[in-house]
């Protein structure tokens, strides 16, 4: 049976005035994988998603995205994106975030509430339905800007370093609705310089100065360049520290 791919890069190069952000980079990820972009700050990691979310386009190449070529209105929601920073208004509660953000997904009446319970139950913040965002704390808040990427059951979910600044048991919660949501079809693409995080993903892409040094699995990677760490595995292939 063949695989088939979610997303892919074609070509892609990314320029501002005369510095090269994404250079030629090739790229399939299938459908149903859990993908990670693994590289230091810089490396081009976020301009990718931001491109493959429909929120910038290349200079050159194309980048295809569940069979549409980026941006494309039509399907921005079958995505979800989480972005590095919490697009959340603070001086609301988050119930009303949800709310927000349902009516711009046109989730609304009984199966909006259901999703609000469901989303807010799977990142564990259900006793917190109610409280002023600008109280929570800055892990709830990447939690609640998790729930919303999820409202519209997005067939493909991007997240950019989406536990960045969160300590090791909410990265576990995060990652295992990520799981949750992988076991139901979900394709997902995530960023992390995290290396614990980079060993959770199928396959990973090892991204350095804008180009992608090597894909593969975890184990390929190690396997390849004869290393015991994936940290180890991104400095054989020419890669700085992370």
């Amino acid at each position: 049976m063949m695989e088939k791919i979610c997303v892919s890069v074609q070509h892609v190069t990314k320029q501002f005035g005369k510095h090269i952000v994404l250079r030629n980079l090739d790229l399939n990820i299938k459908e149903g994988e859990v993908f990670g972009l693994l590289g230091p700050s810089g490396a081009g990691k976020t301009t990718l998603v931001k491109e493959l979310s429909g929120l910038d386009i290349p200079t050159s190449g194309t980048n295809i995205v569940l069979n549409q070529r980026m941006p494309d209105l039509k399907i921005i929601n079958r995505i979800g994106y989480m972005a590095q920073s919490d697009a959340l208004y603070e001086d609301l509660s988050a119930k009303e975030n949800l709310q927000f953000f349902s009516n711009l997904y046109g989730i609304k009446g009984k199966r909006q509430q259901e999703r609000i319970q469901e989303v807010m139950q799977l990142v564990d913040l259900t006793d917190h339905l109610y409280k002023l965002v600008s109280d929570y704390s800055g892990g709830m808040m990447r939690r609640l800007s998790l729930a919303i990427a999820l409202l519209h059951e997005p067939e493909l979910l991007i997240l950019d370093e989406p536990t960045v600044g969160i300590d090791p048991v909410l990265r576990k919660r995060i990652w295992d609705a990520f799981f949750h949501l992988n076991k139901k079809g979900t394709t997902i693409i995530v960023t992390t310089h995290v290396m614990d995080e980079a060993e959770k993903c199928d396959r990973l892409g090892l991204m350095r100065d804008g180009s992608i040094i090597a894909v593969g699995t975890p184990q390929e990677l190690k396997q390849r360049t004869r290393t015991a760490s994936i940290e180890e595995a991104f400095l054989a292939y020419g890669g700085e520290g992370i």
